[in-house]
């Protein structure tokens, strides 16, 4: 695992760097920087799992990395005094924003929760962020109807047709996504909003019919969780 540290001030980037190795394996390989620049260069030459980011970084806005590299499959973790940016940073879909001054038990939770396969979303994400050619766009969570899996991408399929290609995983998303999406499949997240009625098929087989007729899948793991949610 490759873990950035984003921090200009030596002493917390130590702390930081020390928590961390205690929380993972001390083999996990940790990358410290201590300015936008600096830290953008490492994110374009490396493959990283998680960014951990202050927001002020000797002056400058450490919310600009956050707003180029949004798109990007690792996840991120705010460290930050600027709490009163901690909604915004949650509206670009940040795993987490642990408040300065912190404790080791406050950025263990945060680790928690970029290690635990389980949703423990906030539910404050308001958008997505796909790279287009060398822009970044956001697409509103109202306007996606499900999310499919496509090798080491994931496909948003939107309301008007339209098909987006994001960097996260499935897995990711599913961390980060409001209570009204569900994974109903390994391949397929949902909108429950868009959800019209579990079909059952001969064989076993089943599927969900969504409110503008298209059907998918519906794995055997999860027909009882979502069949009692749809009683």
């Amino acid at each position: 695992m490759k873990i950035l540290i984003i921090e200009d001030e030596a002493r917390i980037a130590k702390r930081i760097e020390r928590m961390t190795r205690d929380f993972f394996d001390k083999e996990v390989q940790i990358l410290l920087c201590d300015s936008v620049e600096n830290g953008l260069s490492v994110i374009q030459t490396n493959s990283i799992d998680l960014l951990l980011l202050d927001l002020n970084l000797n002056g400058e806005d450490g919310f600009y990395i956050l707003q180029c590299v949004v798109a990007k499959s690792f996840q991120t973790i705010i460290i930050s005094a600027y709490t009163d940016k901690a909604i915004t940073a949650f509206h670009y879909g940040v795993l987490d924003f642990v408040p300065k001054p912190f404790d080791e038990n406050r950025l263990s939770q945060a680790f928690t929760r970029f290690t635990s396969p389980e949703k423990q979303t906030s539910g404050d994400v308001q958008f997505l962020a796909v790279k287009k050619a060398k822009t970044i766009k956001l697409i509103t969570i109202k306007e996606i109807k499900f999310i499919k899996g496509a090798g080491i991408y994931t496909e948003l399929h939107l309301a008007d047709g339209r098909v987006e290609l994001h960097d996260k995983s499935l897995e990711s998303l599913e961390k980060l996504l409001p209570s009204s999406f569900q994974r109903i499949h390994k391949s397929y997240i949902l909108c429950w909003h868009e959800a019209d009625k579990l079909i059952v098929e001969a064989g076993g087989r089943y599927n969900m019919l969504l409110k503008n007729g298209e059907l998918l899948p519906v794995g055997r793991s999860k027909y009882k969780e979502i069949r009692h949610r749809t009683i």
